[in-house]
């Protein structure tokens, strides 16, 4: 929006200091201190709304001491959040941008989405909140959105790069581009030379259909995506800042990706494709980056708001689409290994207790309890768990910094990976 104001001013009357809107990194800390700003000063403010309204979480009893000292603390607070980014993203990104276009309407679409299961839980007193069957019906139906916009808008287009090598010696002297932009179904994959991988590899059996199948299993693998990882966000918002401050590790080395795809001099150092018009991207990241930021100044222990589905999932899908947008979603593993350990751990733990139960006629336990980060919270006295280390409880601050060192680590071997193949 001020971009294109701005612009006017800079191109009709050149007023001096117009033009510095036309700057990525100048907008970029624009939108990270708006965003800072909006979360931290009228978080506030929604916090007493919420209060007024009695918008409280809704907590089962999983018989951990601290817990009980939460009870009253309103929810919903992914509302500041949004807020946070979609604001600032308005403001100060261009509005014609098919991916700027597709972050805004992850971040309303499962929004909204959270927004209702929060509202079933708090005034429907239903502690089960919106069926489950509804919640992935309305991930399956982004990503399919998502999916086929990428699949099929002709302004989503990459420069693929090309390796000229030494002869002699068959080593890399130069990275150069097309000199055309293509439609391709491509994505980086870490660990590999030629790190190009192209999803209609896959679907070579296909023979005349394989455009057509290439499409079917690129939707099919966004779906899976998008799913995954916005209920692993989901899982892992259950200690005070863990869910916002994994996000903005994970904003901050997504926006680091964004930049460096959408810079042709960095996309050819680190020998990745280059996505033209992917520079906005970096524009809601920083906005991400501050919101998640922000919203720590009130979710940081002990918390004084919770994000609430509204905001988990929403966390989860951004990070999810932002890592497809890019062609960094194999990556997600990697950088979202906290999101992944959480999820896995309730696998595992309901798996095998079904499996218990069935041979034995008693359910066991790998876990303490899961998601992971409880496993932690509880000592092992009375309890019977295949893994019961640590034997003491951990405070809750304790283990969410340790969660948040982990994740730093990750987003760092996600970094190295595109020069470590």
């Amino acid at each position: 929006m001020l971009y294109d104001l701005f612009n006017y001013l800079d191109t009709q009357f050149d007023i001096p200091g117009t033009g510095v809107f036309k700057y990525i990194s100048f907008r970029a800390i624009l939108a990270l201190v708006c965003s800072l700003f909006l979360s931290t000063l009228f978080g506030r403010q929604i916090i007493n709304l919420l209060q007024r309204l009695q918008v409280k979480e809704v907590f089962r009893n999983l018989g951990i001491e601290e817990q009980t000292s939460k009870k009253g603390t309103p929810t919903m607070g992914g509302i500041i959040i949004i807020i946070a980014i979609v604001i600032p993203t308005l403001l100060f990104a261009r509005l014609n941008n098919v991916y700027l276009i597709i972050m805004l309407l992850t971040t309303l679409w499962l929004g909204s989405l959270g927004f209702a299961d929060d509202y079933i839980k708090v005034f429907k007193n239903d502690k089960k909140g919106l069926r489950g069957r509804f919640k992935i019906l309305a991930q399956v139906s982004l990503g399919l959105i998502v999916g086929l916009i990428l699949f099929f808008s002709p302004d989503v287009v990459i420069r693929e790069n090309m390796e000229i090598r030494s002869v002699a010696e068959n080593t890399i002297e130069d990275v150069r581009f097309h000199s055309t932009h293509t439609k391709s179904a491509k994505t980086t994959i870490p660990f590999i030379k030629n790190n190009n991988f192209d999803y209609a590899w896959l679907v070579g059996w296909a023979g005349n259909y394989k455009t057509e199948a290439t499409c079917i299993l690129f939707v099919l693998i966004v779906i899976f995506i998008v799913t995954a990882v916005s209920n692993g966000a989901n899982l892992t918002d259950g200690l005070d800042g863990l869910a916002a401050g994994s996000s903005a590790i994970i904003g901050i080395a997504l926006g680091i990706l964004a930049y460096t795809s959408s810079h042709i001099e960095f996309a050819s150092f680190l020998n990745i494709m280059f996505i033209p018009k992917a520079e906005e991207l970096v524009i809601f990241a920083a906005a991400f980056i501050g919101a998640t930021i922000g919203f720590l100044w009130y979710n940081a222990y002990p918390a004084q708001i919770f994000m609430g589905d509204t905001g988990s999932l929403t966390l989860g899908g951004i990070i999810a689409v932002f890592a497809i947008l890019i062609r960094k979603e194999l990556l997600i593993p990697i950088l979202c290994g906290i999101f992944l350990a959480e999820s896995f751990s309730v696998v595992i733990q309901v798996s095998y207790f079904k499996y218990t139960k069935k041979k034995y006629g008693e359910g066991r336990r790998v876990f303490k309890m899961t998601p992971l980060h409880h496993h932690f919270q509880k000592s092992d006295a009375g309890v019977q768990a295949l893994i019961r280390h640590p034997h003491n409880l951990i405070p809750e601050s304790k283990i969410v910094v340790r969660f948040w060192l982990i994740g730093i680590i990750l987003a760092a071997i996600a970094l190295i990976t595109l020069k470590v193949r």
